[in-house]
């Protein structure tokens, strides 16, 4: 089963600790809101990070995602902050 591949941006990156890697998901995990759960699950950098789901960011194969949007092996899912203009 081909992995997720995870990227990190920002402090998002900084607090994880690497700036990408490759996951392989349990098969519950299908849309954004539930990887979100599943990684915070993998240890306290993680639970911290990603403590505040408003201060994540997630594009899903390059494409702006929401919680029920899906995910699946083989995905490029990137977290970031949200981005400010001005």
């Amino acid at each position: 089963m081909p992995a997720m591949r995870l990227l990190y941006f920002a402090w998002l990156r900084s607090r994880i600790g690497v700036a990408e890697e490759e996951v392989t998901p349990p098969p519950e995990v299908r849309d954004v809101a539930t990887l979100l759960a599943w990684m915070r699950g993998r240890g306290p950098a993680y639970a911290a990070a990603l403590a505040d789901e408003r201060a994540v960011k997630v594009a899903v194969n390059q494409e702006f995602a929401r919680a029920g949007d899906p995910v699946a092996p083989g995905d490029e899912v990137a977290l970031f902050p949200p981005v400010t203009g001005g």
